[in-house]
């Protein structure tokens, strides 16, 4: 995308961005009632809305930086609240609701590849800017998911850790939880994040290049 300029290049990724961040906490909030918490639904949080779910800083502000100084789409909206004591398996259904996130980011990741295919294979002026954007939704998404499951709290992966540990060992590792934002800042800012994610964005791509 570098023969485009920059307010081209926010336009392509808004939609893209939107999605993948709100119905990422939209599938943490269907998850949780589907499985005995009704916090989020009480809340009007289950819904596909953005704007319940749009973070002024996280959804807005950071991504658009990420766009504008290129490099990892960092982001977040406001996180979903769920009372996993409230779940009717609160380990069991509190690693499926953790999961439901990643999850959402992966579908919407084959639903971009699938409007990718279908854009390369159109001969009309819209052709180029949904390949663009489609583009635009798959980096995004692969890079949300793998950015969740990241073995940090309160991060999915966190959580989905949390619920596979022994409970004296579980304990201790919620403990971590008020550090978890630092140390991904820290990851961050010192270009660490990227070298841990590296073998995985080379895998997901792979499997995306086999799709297409």
């Amino acid at each position: 995308m570098g023969d485009i300029n920059l307010i081209q290049k926010i336009t392509i990724y808004a939609l893209p961005v939107l999605f993948a961040i709100t119905l990422h906490e939209a599938a943490h909030a269907y998850a949780a009632r589907r499985f005995g918490d009704s916090t989020a639904y009480m809340m009007g949080r289950m819904t596909l809305n953005p704007l319940k779910h749009i973070d002024p800083i996280g959804t807005v502000l950071l991504p658009l930086l990420s766009v504008t100084l290129g490099g990892f789409i960092f982001g977040w909206a406001k996180p979903v609240p769920v009372n996993f004591g409230a779940l009717r398996k609160p380990r069991e259904h509190g690693r499926l609701v953790a999961a439901a996130g990643p999850a959402a980011n992966l579908l919407m990741t084959l639903l971009w590849v699938l409007l990718f295919k279908l854009a390369i294979g159109m001969d009309t002026s819209y052709s180029e800017p949904l390949a663009l954007m489609s583009q635009a939704g798959i980096g995004i998404n692969i890079s949300l998911m793998l950015l969740n499951l990241l073995p940090i709290l309160p991060l999915d992966g966190g959580r989905i850790v949390e619920s596979f540990l022994p409970p004296g060992m579980a304990w201790k590792y919620s403990k971590l939880e008020p550090y978890g934002m630092w140390v991904l800042l820290a990851l961050i800012a010192t270009g660490l994040l990227t070298t841990i994610l590296r073998p995985f964005y080379g895998l997901m791509y792979g499997l995306v290049r086999a799709l297409i």
